[in-house]
């Protein structure tokens, strides 16, 4: 063997899990102790994740050592996460929600085409064929790992940029580190900025409010178990639903079944068996909420390990010159557009926590964007519909289209 090849070890999904377990701990301790992390809202998951990525990545530069995690575990803990947002979204929340999220579709798209022309121009400006800053736009940034590796073999193959798959694994590499800081500090400009009125409604889609009293989060052992078949029966309907979006030619997230079969299964219920769920929807909403973060917490944290900062060698500069002015772009987008236009309130506050996490990340990227934020000031239920919603099925569409356009 190459002496100077690096040596991998291979740690299994258990140990893999496990871990992820205790630095979720270590994220929620850090972030219990250090006033500035809840401040800003930085998501808890965030903080144990990123120290793991350090630490890895100083153990492959320091002793040549590289450790590979087994996270085939992580893809079931986001499917349940977003089987839990549709299993809390009720008709007339979606109604409501209607209008803004046409209005933030469009807001979406027309910042997809500004992300794609910045990195087109910073490509050229390395003297890179133009079309390689797509690599660090919408492909990896609002697309994520996934619409990368979708789009890796065609601008490989068709426009012979050969290094294509090392550009976008670390744009969206970085992307995701930037996206998960960068909501919460969004909102708190923007609330501290406008005066905004916090809600302090305690009904969360996910988790607590940080310092609610125990008498109104007292969890019920058979609405967990309640919520656990819920989510399963979700998972199973998201399943049918999934394998119908792909026959129709979509390439979607698998997750995108999952929450519309939340979204079905909760507002057929009540027609259903409406004496039941009346009775007990709301202890099976609180085991939702439990449920749902753990999950996501688990997954970002999982998410977070499983990044690899050598794959920055050789392509760190323009990566990283790309997405100084990326940042700059959503940050001045998400503060003076979107925010104005979603109804400059507290709702549109989270939900620009939310729209950084989009614009650099991926959806549950900014779901636990606006998690931390309601944790810390109180639920902003139209937020948690609409994001996810235009996050993780519309935005995918108008990103595919555009690419297309683009890559020519």
């Amino acid at each position: 063997m190459n002496p100077m090849e690096p040596t991998t070890v291979e740690v299994d999904a258990f140990v893999t899990f496990t871990l992820a377990i205790l630095l979720l701990f270590v994220g929620k301790e850090l972030t219990q102790r250090m006033p500035t992390l809840r401040k800003y809202s930085i998501p808890e998951p965030v903080v144990g994740g990123f120290l793991c990525t350090l630490v890895v990545g100083l153990v492959y530069f320091v002793a040549n050592i590289r450790i590979h995690f087994d996270l085939n575990v992580r893809d079931l803990l986001l499917l349940y996460f977003f089987a839990g947002i549709g299993l809390k979204s009720e008709v007339k929340t979606l109604v409501a929600g209607g209008r803004p999220l046409v209005v933030l579709l469009a807001l979406s798209a027309t910042f997809i085409i500004l992300q794609n022309m910045l990195g087109m121009g910073v490509a050229s400006t390395f003297g890179l064929d133009p079309r390689a800053g797509l690599l660090v736009g919408s492909i990896s940034l609002v697309g994520g790992i996934g619409t990368t590796l979708a789009w890796v073999p065609d601008f490989t193959e068709r426009l012979g940029i050969t290094n294509a798959l090392e550009i976008g694994t670390a744009g969206s590499m970085l992307g995701l580190i930037i996206a998960c800081v960068i909501g919460g500090p969004i909102a708190n400009y923007l609330m501290r900025e406008h005066k905004l009125q916090p809600s302090h409604d305690a009904r969360l889609e996910i988790g607590v409010v940080h310092g609610a009293d125990s008498a109104d989060t007292r969890l019920d052992y058979y609405g967990v178990l309640r919520a656990w078949l819920w989510l399963n029966l979700a998972l199973l309907l998201g399943q049918g639903l999934a394998s119908m979006i792909r026959s129709t030619g979509l390439n979607l997230p698998d997750f995108v079944g999952s929450l519309l079969a939340g979204i079905v299964l909760r507002n057929i219920t009540p027609l259903i068996l409406p004496r039941q769920s009346a009775r007990n929807w709301k202890k099976v909403s609180q085991g939702l909420a439990l449920i749902s973060d753990i999950c996501l917490g688990m997954f970002l944290t999982m998410a977070l390990m499983g990044l690899q900062l050598w794959a920055l060698k050789g392509v760190f500069g323009f990566v990283f010159s790309t997405l100084v002015l990326q940042v700059i772009l959503t940050l001045f987008y998400t503060i003076w557009v979107v925010f104005r236009f979603m109804g400059k309130d507290y709702e549109a506050a989270v939900l620009c926590a939310g729209f950084g996490g989009i614009a650099l990340g991926s959806t549950s990227t900014a779901v636990a964007n606006m998690s931390a934020v309601t944790r810390q000031y109180g639920a902003a239920h139209r937020a948690f519909i609409i994001v996810p919603l235009v996050g993780g099925f519309f935005i995918d569409l108008v990103n595919a289209l555009v690419i297309s356009w683009l890559s020519r």
